[in-house]
């Protein structure tokens, strides 16, 4: 053989060698990918165990797991405005064990709200939304408010002495607030309380004058006549109170807001690991059952594509952004 003949089949040879070896590396990932999951997986919950967003996670988790094969775990890791829990699924090995069912604090209000975060938008894939909440504005049943016209009459009538409750600072039922003082042009006064519940029970007391609340919080208090429901955020009326307008049908633009629930990944997680995952959350959120469970928590079930979410989460990181920073709303 020529020396020109044998050095081209030298090179091909190593190429061919070369491509075999890539091949052989390549094989035992894709197998791992398929056999996902082999062990047990962990749902990380940035928030306390029970109440309202705990429950729909725990339901989900037992009824993913029995299509999965293996059991998952909630873990909950409460702390710094959901920061804790959120930095530990950014930190963890993207291979699909450990997820983050982040939410609008934890992925969309923090990275304005705090100047110093551990992470940041691209350590996570968004795989899909699992409930969101609209939030009511309520009144006391006594308060001589009966709509929300009432109300920004009032507060401009009087500047500084409407307050409103939250369940804290930078949470959505304190945002809220903030965006109709935005909106309104009014001068209210905030008032945080340490959790939900005891925000929820300062309105009914009258301790404060109005709240943007979470549907599930005030809705038994609606219903039981201690609460009087003058408007609910979200682009659509609440099926719990279909005589309730939104506040975008009074007039309140860009208010079509709600707070959800959803789940990420670290970023780097393989794509297949992705897709199992992804897929079977979105059927196990289409399923009847979950969809009648969490309408009756007050919520509306998930299951947008991971596209949609992720668009959703970018919009209301803009969005609470843009608030955050015209309020000088830092927590930080």
């Amino acid at each position: 053989m020529p020396l020109y003949n044998r050095r081209r089949a030298l090179r091909l040879a190593a190429a061919g060698t070369l491509l075999g070896l890539g091949a052989l590396m390549a094989a035992p990932a894709a197998w791992a990918d398929a056999a996902w999951p082999q062990r047990p997986i962990t749902f990380v919950v940035p928030g306390a165990a029970g109440g309202t967003t705990d429950t729909p996670v725990r339901f989900l988790a037992q009824r993913l797991g029995e299509r999965l094969g293996q059991p998952i775990v909630v873990d909950n890791k409460p702390g710094a405005g959901g920061m804790l829990g959120a930095n530990l699924v950014a930190r963890a090995q993207p291979d699909g064990y450990t997820v983050l069912v982040g939410n609008t604090g934890s992925n969309a209000i923090n990275y304005t709200a705090y100047q110093k975060l551990n992470y940041k938008p691209g350590d996570f894939i968004a795989l899909t939304d699992m409930i969101s909440f609209a939030n009511v504005l309520v009144v006391p049943v006594k308060s001589p408010i009966k709509s929300l016209a009432d109300l920004i009459a009032e507060a401009r009538k009087e500047p500084g002495k409407l307050a409103f409750s939250s369940a804290g600072v930078g949470q959505t039922t304190h945002l809220m607030g903030e965006l109709f003082r935005q909106r309104a042009g009014v001068d209210v006064v905030h008032v945080p309380y340490r959790g939900s519940a005891p925000a929820t029970l300062a309105i009914v007391a009258g301790e404060t004058q109005f709240m943007f609340d979470n549907l599930t919080g005030s809705l038994v208090h609606v219903k039981d006549g201690k609460l009087r429901a003058l408007a609910v955020t979200g682009a659509t009326r609440e099926p719990e109170l279909p005589d309730v307008p939104t506040m975008t049908e009074l007039g309140m633009k860009d208010f079509d807001k709600v707070g959800w629930m959803g789940f990420f990944l670290p970023a780097g997680t393989p794509p297949g690991i992705v897709k199992k995952l992804t897929d079977g959350l979105i059927a196990e959120l289409k399923d009847p059952a979950v969809v009648q469970r969490y309408q009756e928590l007050g919520g509306r079930p998930g299951g947008m594509d991971s596209a949609q979410f992720t668009q959703m989460v970018e919009r209301d990181r803009k969005d609470w952004g843009e608030l955050i920073r015209s309020q000088k709303l830092q927590l930080d």
